[in-house]
């Protein structure tokens, strides 16, 4: 299982093991900036990992502001930019899968109502059709919302306020300081006038 957070993981843990699936958690998220914020998420993940006892892989070596700002040049709004980053996030979990004998690739990506779901589900159709891919296992976890957010707050794990990229914090962010803006220039005018 790709892990994109621990509060997005922690529903499909919990679906999946109760299936009877054998999950191997990765941990690949270059996206998620700054690197203060990638440590947060990466403890939260960890944290996951354990309250569900599964293993872990962390490409921490893959986290890399400059290259992932260059990857994602000249696609910097969504859609094209949130298509790139789940594609490749599910391409790195493939190639992992492949390198551990898995025989099949999920994210818990699948689980946010703000995730491209086309494009996890494009990307991991895709790359499961190469010849010795495992299999994707697409679910729509969408459907567990609420019982993530409260099994995450039970689980005490750090839930994060953007979906990681410095573009998505700064739209996170954007309406505040549009109101900070506009505060400031009616207080100007209420001086000059």
């Amino acid at each position: 299982m790709h892990m994109c957070c621990g509060p997005c993981a922690c529903i499909c843990l919990k679906v999946l093991i109760e299936e009877g699936w054998h999950i191997t958690g990765f941990w690949h998220n270059p996206n998620i900036q700054p690197l203060a914020e990638y440590l947060r998420r990466r403890e939260a993940a960890e944290q996951t990992a354990a309250y569900f006892g599964i293993d872990m892989v962390y490409d921490d070596a893959a986290w890399d502001l400059t290259a992932w700002l260059r990857a994602v040049q000249g696609r910097d709004t969504p859609p094209a930019r949130c298509t790139y980053c789940v594609s490749s996030r599910m391409e790195a979990a493939f190639a992992m899968a492949r390198k551990l004998g898995c025989t099949h690739v999920f994210s818990s990506l699948l689980y946010s109502r703000y995730q491209p779901h086309e494009a996890i589900r494009a990307a991991g159709e895709r790359l499961a059709a190469e010849a010795g891919a495992p299999a994707f296992l697409y679910r729509d976890f969408r459907p567990y919302w609420q019982d993530g957010i409260d099994l995450s707050k039970k689980m005490d794990i750090y839930r994060q306020p953007y979906c990681g990229c410095v573009y998505s914090e700064a739209e996170r962010y954007a309406k505040k300081l549009t109101r900070l803006v506009r505060a400031q220039a009616a207080q100007q005018g209420a001086v000059q006038g």
